[in-house]
């Protein structure tokens, strides 16, 4: 008689293994959407923290140059554009299309004077249901966001 070799059962079960893909997919199908959302409001952030930066920008090269600079907020042409005193344009910045923004009072060009005070302005910007306020005080002229 033939003799039956003892078989060492190693390895996992077909039934472990669709459990384990199955718990797997669950957890990546939870996970996805949050990390979408996250991306979008890093992106967004990102984008009011070059909107805000050209304002700074502008208000250093006031007070370093010893002229006024103006930055002028064009939403339809997604523009913002740096002039100084003499209207001589020293820069410009786009902004992303899905960047809306809002002025508060139609104020769309603000002025920074030599001594670091500005005409003040106070601006709403959103995108992918985050948004966020950016105001410039007239008097400090300081630059300032944040959510809402």
């Amino acid at each position: 008689m033939g003799q039956q070799s003892k078989v060492d059962a190693r390895g996992f079960t077909l039934l472990e293994l669709i459990v384990t893909l199955l718990v797997a997919a669950m957890a990546v199908a939870l996970v996805a959407p949050a990390i979408g959302r996250s991306i979008e409001g890093v992106r967004t952030r990102a984008e009011v923290a070059g909107f805000s930066a050209t304002f700074r920008h502008a208000r250093e090269q006031a007070i370093t140059t010893q002229q006024p600079f103006t930055v002028a907020v064009n939403p339809s042409s997604r523009l913002q554009t740096v002039t100084t005193g003499d209207d001589e344009v020293r820069w410009t910045r786009t902004f992303s299309a899905r960047l809306k923004i809002e002025a508060d009072a139609s104020v769309l060009n603000v002025r920074f004077e030599p001594q670091g005070s500005s005409s003040g302005a106070d601006f709403r910007l959103s995108a992918g249901g985050v948004s966020y306020r950016v105001t410039v005080d007239a008097v400090t002229g300081r630059v300032k966001n944040r959510r809402e």
